[in-house]
């Protein structure tokens, strides 16, 4: 299978202040990737060097063959990279089918002179063909009931799910989901992990996920990354990443020798003579 996604040696760093460290991993296209960890361990500071809303420090960022590193973040989407916010970044005054209509943006043809000419060029034709897979959108999501209500009215459930079918507008090949969940209760979750798989298998996009709840990464995930202070401790399948050591002592808040910077070890003991 081909790799969809590398990370090759990124560090972050603002000031003084390291978010990550040397982090190294691939994805494989059509993967459900999660991203865990605790609170501060840098999930979505990597996320957001994928997107290109930060540029690493060090290291390089790699899309299939091609160097993205340097990219920005419109350019990462015009090559089919798609991202949802931990906080979200809806236009709450405009409608939920005009937030989804703004994720096609980049796949708009037609200028504003071009479009200008509504009538005599192909732009009619082309926004009809936007609003058409909009909709299928909408149905997918469940989101027909809900369509031309202000996105600032809904529920924080539904909001987040206008959130993802925005990111889904883009038609990207790889996703970057980031805490779809949060905040959510049992019902949203429920519907919202059963959205990520179909995304993942009907859809065929790759996605890479950033998640607190474990049920659910466990349950849905291919493969589990885990950091901690802004260094990767483990990756594999979720049973395997479960039962690391070094995962159990993060999540406890123990000390682990995997995470010591070596400036800060103690100097070693020497030996009696």
């Amino acid at each position: 299978m081909a790799t969809s996604l590398e990370v090759r040696g990124v560090s972050l760093r603002f000031g003084g202040v390291r978010a990550l460290t040397d982090v190294s991993f691939a994805i494989k296209e059509g993967e459900l990737f999660s991203i865990i960890g605790p609170n501060g361990a840098g999930k979505t500071s990597i996320v957001n060097c994928i997107s290109g809303r930060y540029k690493p420090t060090e290291g390089q960022l790699f899309y299939g063959d091609r160097d993205i590193t340097g990219l920005t973040p419109n350019a990462r989407a015009s090559l089919g990279i798609g991202r949802t916010f931990q906080n979200l970044a809806l236009f709450h005054h405009m409608s939920v089918l005009d937030n989804i209509m703004v994720g096609r943006h980049h796949l708009l043809k037609n200028n504003f002179l071009t479009g200008s000419l509504y009538w005599l060029t192909r732009a009619r034709k082309e926004e009809l063909e936007h609003r058409r897979k909009v909709e299928e959108i909408i149905d997918f999501l469940d989101l027909q009931s809900v369509r031309k209500a202000t996105a600032g009215t809904l529920s924080y459930g539904l909001r987040k799910r206008v959130e993802l079918a925005r990111a889904m507008a883009l038609e990207p090949r790889l996703i970057l989901l980031d805490e779809p969940m949060a905040g959510m209760n049992f019902e949203e979750k429920e519907d919202m992990a059963r959205y990520i798989v179909d995304l993942n298998e009907e859809f065929g996009m790759t996605v890479v996920m950033i998640e607190h709840d474990m049920g659910v990464v466990m349950d849905i995930s291919h493969r589990v990354m885990v950091l901690d202070f802004g260094r990767k401790i483990a990756e594999g399948d979720p049973g395997a990443v479960l039962a690391d050591p070094h995962v159990k002592r993060a999540y406890l808040g123990e000390e682990d020798e995997v995470l010591v910077d070596p400036d800060d070890a103690p100097p070693a003991q020497e030996s009696a003579a």
